[in-house]
């Protein structure tokens, strides 16, 4: 049986990619941060395991927590978003919490499953457009645009570290009807999750290093 992890399960985007998984059969691990989402996991049949990823010790324990576990997919989902208009500058606090949820988190969570990874592993970083150098249009939310635009480099070096071991690449969900995303959004959870999973099962070590649309096309960095 095929195993993924998804980190950040809680809602949205995350929570329906356990959905999805456990709907296929799949064995599924997934992370949460309350007793109410970890319970919800436990009841659609996933192993849930506590996990804040703006903790430190939080983090560090979370390789003890997977011992003995091979991944065939993984997904970072976590992350925020920090509206802003213009180039407002960010207060200390806000730039710390973004930077800390949206690259720290899987500078601190990835690495520590590189023995994690089946053979023909696939990771997915779940990014943003607004990340992207190359495609960009706009200055809004420019401290999310700067963290996005940083995860996506840490996704580019674990390509590189886990070449010929996994499959790595970043992704733009779409604009998904969340919390995150807004009642206004393109599209819904299932219609994101689902076309992601099409492109990760079609995915072969020629995509290593690929920034991807949820349709599976190109994204310039």
């Amino acid at each position: 049986m095929p195993h993924a992890l998804i980190i950040g399960a809680s809602r949205g985007i995350g929570a329906e990619f356990v959905r999805q998984y456990r709907a296929e059969g799949w064995q599924v691990t997934a992370t949460a941060r309350g007793d109410e989402a970890l319970a919800t996991l436990r009841a659609q049949g996933a192993t849930a395991i506590a996990l804040d990823v703006a903790s430190a010790e939080s983090t560090s324990r979370l390789a003890r927590q997977l011992d003995g576990a091979a991944f065939d997919v993984i997904v970072h989902v976590a992350g925020v978003l920090q509206r802003q208009s213009g180039l407002a500058p960010p207060t200390d606090a806000d730039f710390d919490h973004t930077m800390h949820a949206n690259v720290l988190a899987p500078m601190r969570v990835l690495p520590q499953l590189a023995d994690m990874l089946a053979p023909g592993a696939k990771l997915a970083l779940i990014s943003s457009k607004m990340g992207s150098m190359g495609a960009r249009a706009s200055t809004s939310s420019w401290l999310y645009r700067a963290s996005k635009a940083a995860a996506n480099s840490v996704l580019k070096d674990l390509s590189l570290e886990w070449a010929g071991r996994a499959t790595c690449v970043s992704f733009h969900p779409g604009w998904v009807r969340t919390d995150m995303g807004g009642s206004n959004a393109d599209i819904t959870a299932q219609e994101s999750v689902a076309g992601m999973r099409r492109v990760i099962a079609g995915l072969t070590p020629q995509d290593n290093g690929r920034f991807l649309n949820y349709d599976g096309s190109e994204i310039p960095w």
